[in-house]
């Protein structure tokens, strides 16, 4: 499985927090730190929260990129867009090595993910203490690409 934790949104959203929490820990293969914990633990609150009225879609949590031996923060797929959310817990500032992150995480998946070679792809990076207002970009980042520029928030 590429992903420590996927099911549809509308079940996530009915889980309590620590079977999640649980099931992330379980299928890490790496020593599980105190900040990791409380990211996935800011994460699921958060995205419950957002998610809760959703009647479908999918979401996945630390989706392995073999490629580059990186995972994504979370993948949410609704009504055929794949929205990749890059969380930076407790970070105010946005750095460009975040956006370059973010925008690589889509650029991987649309290039070395047969499923996604034909999706609407809207990178998303979340640093939860940045104070501007959402800064949401439409256009995509070349011509002949379904990748969207990333946009960058917080959860307020």
């Amino acid at each position: 499985m590429r992903a420590y934790y996927q099911d549809s949104i509308s079940n996530f959203c009915n889980k309590d927090n620590k079977e999640i929490l649980g099931t992330l820990s379980n299928k890490s293969q790496f020593d599980i730190i105190k900040n990791q914990t409380n990211a996935w633990h800011y994460q699921v609150k958060s995205l419950q929260k957002i998610l809760k009225d959703f009647s479908s879609g999918y979401i996945l949590f630390e989706f392995n990129i073999p490629r580059i031996g990186k995972r994504i923060d979370n993948i949410l797929i609704y009504k055929n867009i794949i929205f990749i959310l890059e969380f930076k817990v407790g970070q105010s500032k946005i750095l460009n090595q975040d956006i370059d992150q973010v925008l690589d995480y889509a650029l991987d998946l649309q290039n070395f993910h047969k499923e996604s070679h034909d999706k609407i792809i809207a990178p998303i990076l979340l640093a939860t203490d940045y104070a501007k207002t959402a800064s949401i970009h439409f256009s995509t980042v070349k011509r002949n690409t379904l990748i969207l520029q990333p946009s960058i928030c917080n959860l307020e």
